[in-house]
This record gives C-alpha cells, structure tokens and sequence, in this order.
C-alpha cells in the first residue's frame, strides 16, 4: 500500500468508516475535506450485484447529469457535408474525416476527450480501434457517439454527459462534479446516475443489485453512501 500524505491522513480521520451515510451529509464532508489547490473532481464508485463475465449481466450505457460534470469537454466529430457543418455549428472543436484519421494515426494526435461519429464514417473511424478503445475514446452506438443526429450528441457532450461501463470486478467509476459544487447538486447528480443504474438492471442480475455507493475527491478518502437513501 502506498504511503498516503499528512492531508490525506488528517481527512480520513474525520470519516467514519462504519458509517453508511446520507447522500447531503457526505456531500458536505466530501466538500469540507476538499483540501488541493485546484478544483477537485467528485467521483461515485458502485459496486453492483452482476457477473460481467456474462454477456447478459452487462451494464454500459451513457446519460447527462442534471448539473454536469463542471468540466469542459473537447469533443472531436468524423464527419462529411452537411453533418459536417452541423457538427461545427453545433459546438465541435475539431471535425474531419481522412484527415483526422491520418492526424491520430501518424502524429499520435489525442487532444480531445470524446469522439462522435456519423454511421457512415465508421469504417473509416474503425481503423483506430487499437488507438482510441483503450483510451476510451471510440465511438459507439450505445453511448450515443456513433449517430446522424449530430447536433444532439455533440451539445450532449458539451453539456456534461458521461459514460459509464461495469469493469471486470462488476463496479462503475464515473465524475458525478467538481469540489466546487453545492453539496445539493452533487446530490442530485448521484440520484440521476443511481436512477439511471437501476433502469439498466440486467434481468439476469439476481440478489441485491446495488450493493455500495463510495463517493471521493481526486485527493480525499472514500465516504460510503446509504443506497437506499440517494434513490429513495
């Protein structure tokens, strides 16, 4: 285990650890043990009651928190004609096709933290599997980033949608905000992400699905959530 820092030290030590608590007042301990120079991101940790060895006990899936994720996302669209310009109007820093292709495949280009694309450009896009599905970064039908409605996903992004996806150990890591948010909205946006895992409850899952809620900053302590009372 690595050494943890005297902040860290000091901050777990205001959190009890037996404690399931309730979703306001571990959001104004997260906020108060909020100690970095820099505007710290909120992260919810769920562990869920599937088996994603099994195809059918898979949950992915993308949603737009109600007060985003305060932070500004730099989104690159594959894109021709007039999807093209849609793209532009609608807020893309970057649109292309070929081009941008090439850009990611020869300079190692990765500037960007998500990527859409129109149906038709993905066998183009499919070329960079390798570069951008480890990262996270390709497009793909069920987030909603592989679409001729351009304009939508694109202002989607923008607005603080997030993607989430079931790991080998059946847990999701998503930003549910930044330190700097009211302890209120911070609330509401784990609510809407736990409402929105409930709805994807596979119906192979058996037993109790949602099985804990952990809530963190970059730099703080993990606090654990009651999971009856952030969705009741």
């Amino acid at each position: 285990m690595p050494k943890r820092g005297k902040r860290y030290q000091e901050a777990i030590k205001q959190v009890d650890r037996t404690k399931q608590y309730d979703p306001a007042e571990a959001m104004e301990l997260l906020k108060k043990l909020a100690s970095a120079k820099f505007d710290e991101t909120v992260e919810a940790a769920v562990r869920l009651g599937v088996d994603p060895r099994h195809a059918d006990q898979q949950v992915r899936g993308a949603m737009v928190l109600p007060h985003g994720t305060g932070k500004t996302r730099t989104v690159l669209v594959f894109a021709k004609g007039d999807k093209a310009k849609e793209a532009e109007q609608a807020g893309a820093d970057y649109v292309g096709a070929e081009d941008m292709v090439e850009k990611i495949q020869k300079e190692g280009w990765l500037e960007f933290d998500a990527a859409i694309a129109t149906p038709d450009m993905m066998g183009l896009v499919g070329r960079l599997g390798r570069i951008l599905g480890p990262r996270g970064l390709m497009p793909n039908p069920k987030t909603g980033t592989v679409t001729f409605d351009v304009e939508r996903a694109v202002q989607e992004v923008k607005a603080g949608k997030i993607e989430y996806r079931v790991d080998k150990a059946g847990n999701i890591h998503v930003p549910i905000g930044k330190a700097s948010f009211d302890a209120q909205s911070l609330a509401e946006n784990l609510r809407a992400l736990l409402e929105q895992l409930i709805r994807m409850k596979p119906a192979a899952a058996k037993g109790q699905y949602i099985r804990s809620v952990t809530v963190s900053t970059t730099m703080g302590p993990g606090i654990k959530i009651n999971p009856q009372k952030a969705v009741g």
